[in-house]
């Protein structure tokens, strides 16, 4: 097995960050740091990522997360922050989030140790789907909710079009799901900020037609093959 699809299938990372860690010298075989990017591995092969051995047939996790908001997307954090790990404590694998929610923001987070399907899943190309529901302040009108549909300057970037529905609107807040393709640092808060009404709170609450439904913070449950199968295809 070539030594990139070995790494991505112990879940260590995707193909072409493999190669990325092999050119840098964090990958070795045998002792050995690997020079061979088109290295096969056989039988007998021991291999060490960043000075940890690993197994190329680990069994895959796929799970849904609903992450509160106070915890960082992130394996480890160096300031001893919660992070979405601390959820997942009893899950028997070295899994890992696949993309980031805002320490601010709650919601869906796919988590899993199969590096092909995060980067599929993470990729600008498959152009996923995410929507997030968004309490903001003040009414959202109906030529601004237009702006969004077609896209706002948020600073260098004009957002793609996206889809905005209201669900429920106050005098002092409006209730407001929004869709987009991008992916963007604060996209959504910046959205929003650009049409004059500030984020007071945002959930994700679906990948394309993968739903977080009912499932309560900080509570996971497994992916169906359907929804992973349907996750890996991009569509």
């Amino acid at each position: 097995m070539r030594i990139n699809k070995y790494i991505a299938q112990a879940g260590v990372a995707s193909r072409r960050k493999a190669d990325e860690l092999i050119a840098n010298g964090n990958v070795k075989v045998n002792g050995l740091i690997l020079k061979e990017p088109g290295y096969d591995v056989v039988s007998g092969d021991v291999v060490e990522v960043n000075g940890r051995r690993i197994e190329a047939e680990e069994k895959k996790v796929y799970i849904l997360l609903n992450k509160p908001v106070g915890y960082i997307t992130s394996v480890s954090d160096d300031r001893d922050r919660l992070t979405v790990m601390d959820l997942v404590q009893d899950v028997d694998a070295r899994i890992f989030p696949v993309g980031r929610l805002d320490y601010n923001t709650s919601g869906m987070l796919i988590m899993t140790n199969d590096g092909d399907f995060a980067y599929t899943l993470s990729h600008p190309k498959h152009e996923m789907p995410k929507t997030y529901r968004a309490v903001v302040a003040g009414v959202l009108s109906n030529e601004k909710c237009a702006k969004l549909r077609e896209g706002v300057d948020i600073g260098g970037f004009v957002t793609s079009k996206a889809k905005v529905e209201i669900v429920k609107g106050h005098p002092r807040n409006t209730v407001v799901d929004i869709t987009i393709h991008e992916g963007k640092n604060r996209q959504v808060r910046k959205m929003f900020k650009a049409v004059g009404n500030n984020v007071q709170s945002l959930e994700r609450i679906a990948i394309g037609d993968v739903k977080l439904g009912r499932l309560a913070e900080g509570h996971y449950r497994k992916l169906t093959r359907e929804e992973i199968e349907y996750l890996k295809n991009g569509r």
